[in-house]
């Protein structure tokens, strides 16, 4: 008798689980940890792939095992806007001073999209020279001018995002470590 009630348990704890597949944004925001950004970073993985199980929800941006445990376990918060308040007054334990609530994990990434997309454009840049080039070869002067004009824009453009990159790489090596007793 037990093992029944123990197996019916599971299967209405089961079914009443939140389904990160098919979830709305409202159903996502509800679960504690989980805020308009993860949730719309969860719906445009959805779009994609197919999110099967905790390693799959994990594979999206933001999303580390606490929160998709959170998830199937369909723990939810507090009130709308509680959960992300919380966190960014906690105090930290060495230092006393406020969480910086991933300020610098932000910086990083966007650092690392920083680096992407220079990569991108220089990949782009080099198909672009090879074009012209072929155009040139071709005596097609309209659309070597076109390729000129767009390699132009896109030197200046790579030239600011490597500048920005450098700008960022910077002030990472100019903060100093901080002091050991």
């Amino acid at each position: 008798m037990k093992k029944v009630l123990l197996l019916l348990s599971l299967c209405f704890a089961f079914a009443f689980a939140l389904n990160p597949q098919t979830a709305s944004k409202e159903e996502l925001m509800s679960i504690k940890g989980i805020g308009p950004v993860k949730a719309a970073a969860i719906l445009k993985c959805r779009r994609t792939h197919t999110i099967r199980n905790r390693e799959d929800l994990m594979k999206v941006q933001g999303i580390g095992p606490e929160i998709a445990e959170n998830v199937y376990k369909n723990v939810k918060a507090k009130a709308p806007g509680t959960a992300s308040a919380s966190r960014s007054k906690t105090k930290s334990s060495k230092t006393g001073s406020p969480r910086s609530s991933g300020t610098t994990k932000k910086k990083s990434a966007a650092s690392d999209r920083l680096k992407s997309k220079v990569e991108e454009e220089k990949v782009q840049l080099k198909k672009d020279k090879a074009a012209l080039k072929k155009a040139q070869k071709a005596k097609d002067s309209k659309k070597a001018a076109v390729l000129k004009k767009k390699i132009a824009k896109e030197e200046s453009q790579l030239k600011k995002n490597e500048k920005g990159l450098k700008t960022s790489q910077s002030k990472k090596s100019r903060k100093s470590p901080k002091n050991k007793k």
